[in-house]
């Protein structure tokens, strides 16, 4: 299993417009092939820095993902609130 965590940094005036492109394409994302968990996050201190957290069965199924329409739709929509450049880590637990 892989887990994917991305950082994003969106603009103050942003961040409704990001709330609500991961409302609407969560459930979409959760059941792409090989994704067992997502999960949104914000930093306590930064209410504009967010997470996400997801769970992938392979890296194969991870990249299906990243190649996919609803993922190029939804990262078009993403991308254009960023603050920063976002930042991601493929890990697995130990």
């Amino acid at each position: 299993m892989i887990i994917r965590i991305v950082k994003m940094t969106f603009k103050p005036d942003k961040v409704a417009d990001f709330s609500k492109i991961f409302d609407e394409s969560k459930q979409y994302i959760r059941n792409m092939e090989g994704c067992s968990h997502l999960e949104l996050f914000n930093d306590i201190n930064s209410p504009t820095i967010f997470f996400t957290y997801s769970h992938w069965q392979s890296e194969n199924d991870l990249n299906n993902y990243r190649n996919s329409e609803l993922f190029k739709g939804v990262w078009g929509k993403t991308k254009i609130l960023f603050a920063a450049k976002a930042e991601a880590w493929s890990v697995k637990s130990l």
